[in-house]
């Protein structure tokens, strides 16, 4: 399926988006080549076929039971920190 220029110059628009006439060219080939694919894709038998979220059924996601623990010290919290002034971690800061 072609889409034309003028429907790619559009649908950038909307998307506030500043292509120029190259990349319109360029957009335009690779969407009308996704649309050729989706069209192969629709002739395709799917009447039998179960909807799925995921293309391999049997992925779970593994989990541990939740059971409370001690937690750490101070001290063995601090432990590894590359810089700490005693009680905090020490980082580099972010905000000015």
């Amino acid at each position: 399926m072609k889409i034309s220029k003028e429907e790619v110059r559009h649908v950038a628009r909307l998307a506030r988006l500043t292509l120029d006439e190259e990349r319109l060219d360029a957009m335009a080939d690779q969407i009308g080549t996704i649309l050729e694919y989706m069209e192969t894709l629709n002739r395709i038998d799917t009447t039998d076929v179960e909807p799925t979220r995921h293309a391999v059924s049997a992925v779970t996601t593994p989990v541990r039971a939740d059971t409370p623990r001690e937690h750490l010290s101070h001290d063995e919290a601090l432990a590894n920190a590359p810089e700490k002034d005693g009680e905090s971690f020490l980082v580099p800061r972010v905000i000015g």
